[in-house]
């Protein structure tokens, strides 16, 4: 799992090779945390009679084998901007699709090794939290959390829009 993720943070391209995507691979006892905290900060701002159904995916997503967390180094961001300011203000957006690049890379790297993964986004109420328990640098912005393990079930169900309204073709 590590070499995986290493030769995708490596490997994946990013907008002017920013090499902004940081990686926190969590296992064992760091991976229960993350969910940990990402619970106990839900059931501030969930109301209890909802609870149950929060602590349910919690749950599930702390049975995996790790989790995954994506950041962007926001000083490297910055840096661009500041060194192109004819696309200032298209860096933190390259710099999310770049994030979403290795998401996805890591995401299918996984699956071609038999393991299943989701992709979920409790950033920013958990994000003071997660850096101050891994000691997260303060211009690491907290992207996505990737739960990953065996999986247990096939994916659900999910409905398509027409490809005729999504695409288009022209020849």
């Amino acid at each position: 799992i590590e070499e995986i993720i290493n030769f995708a943070v490596k490997h994946t391209p990013s907008a002017f090779n920013s090499q902004s995507a940081r990686v926190v691979v969590l296992f064992g006892e760091q991976h229960d945390k993350v969910w940990d905290i990402t619970r106990e900060t839900l059931r501030k701002i969930v109301p209890a009679e909802n609870f149950s159904d929060t602590d349910q995916k919690m749950n599930l997503f702390g049975s995996g084998y790790g989790t995954v967390l994506f950041f962007e180094d926001q000083e490297v961001v910055e840096g661009l901007q500041k060194q192109f300011a004819s696309y200032s203000e298209n860096f933190p957006v390259w710099s999310n699709q770049s994030s979403g690049m290795l998401q996805h890379v890591i995401w299918t790297a996984l699956e071609l090794e038999g393991l299943g993964a989701t992709l979920q986004h409790y950033n920013p109420l958990i994000d003071d939290e997660v850096k101050a328990a891994w000691n997260i640098p303060s211009s690491w912005k907290l992207i996505a959390q990737m739960p990953f393990g065996n999986p247990v079930a096939p994916a659900g169900e999910k409905e398509f829009q027409p490809l005729s309204e999504r695409v288009k073709v022209f020849k």
